[in-house]
């Protein structure tokens, strides 16, 4: 990862806007099944590539499978303009809820499944979504080590790490390199701040999940305050704060509205003042 002018960065060897675009929201509710409206969902990467989001977030078990294919689709003829990052490490329970999936053999499994629905397409990072457990544990390790051996073996390009700590990033680092991290952060969620200005010393990218999570009242208030000052939502504002925040950011929205999606990417350009930086970075 290399930091470039003009709010791009050069991810995967292309450049591309710091300002992506994350598929949950192409599922249906609580990610399963298919959107309410597969015709909106279709505009929707249609219109991200046109305004030129080329950053994608994405996983199998979205859906599961739905975006993938929406994306796989909305990209043909697109190959080496695109950044695909997808993740591994979760899978469906017996109950239809997501839990952990990290054994070689899940995750060989899983990168199969995405090979198939996005064929054709080079997917550039691939990230270990691992748990709630920030240890360097034996099964990270083995985890870790089966992803740097697909990567070896040519299924994908870089390996990135997601839902992880600095400890389990440091230790990654004496492996292989890293391209990428994802983790929540936000103006409601700071609490990744010792970690991205890790990531960002050593160029490391950071692609934050959960970029508008709603904050407390403060926050909201100041979110709304400041885009009145600017006019602009107080979602663009939230968005505009996390690009200043550090040049590795690569905030991942996602939407399944066109209006949506317009307004998100609009926020590339609110030039969020100092003192709005300082007020929402206080918690």
């Amino acid at each position: 990862m290399n930091d470039s002018p003009r709010g791009l960065i050069k991810l995967d060897g292309t450049l591309v806007s710091r300002l992506g675009f994350g598929t949950m929201r192409l599922a249906g509710p609580g990610a399963l099944g298919p959107p309410p409206d597969m015709a909106e969902a279709r505009r929707v990467l249609r219109r991200a590539l046109e305004l030129g989001v080329r950053v994608f977030d994405t996983a199998w078990y979205y859906g599961p499978d739905i975006p993938n294919q929406l994306l796989a689709a909305a990209i043909r003829g697109r190959r080496e303009d695109v950044v695909i990052a997808t993740k591994l490490g979760w899978d469906y329970d017996g109950g239809g809820g997501l839990g952990s999936a990290h054994t070689p053999d899940h995750l060989r499994a899983a990168m199969a499944r995405d090979l198939r629905l996005l064929a054709g397409h080079p997917i550039s990072i691939v990230h270990l979504r691992w748990t709630n457990d920030s240890s360097v544990s034996e099964s990270f390790k083995r985890a870790l080590a089966a992803m740097i051996e697909m990567r070896d073996e040519g299924s994908f390009r870089q390996v990135g790490l997601s839902n992880v700590s600095r400890a389990q990033l440091e230790y990654a680092l004496t492996q292989t390199e890293i391209a990428s991290v994802s983790n929540s952060y936000s103006v409601a969620d700071q609490t990744d701040d010792e970690l991205v200005d890790f990531t960002a010393r050593h160029g490391i990218a950071y692609l934050p999940w959960l970029p508008l999570r709603r904050g407390s009242p403060g926050q909201v208030r100041a979110l709304r305050a400041w885009g009145n000052e600017l006019d602009a939502s107080p979602a663009q504002v939230a968005l505009a704060w996390l690009l200043g925040r550090a040049p590795n950011i690569v905030p991942i929205p996602g939407t399944s509205t066109v209006s949506h999606l317009e307004e998100n990417v609009a926020a590339a350009n609110v030039p969020l003042p100092d003192a709005a930086m300082r007020e929402l970075s206080a918690r």
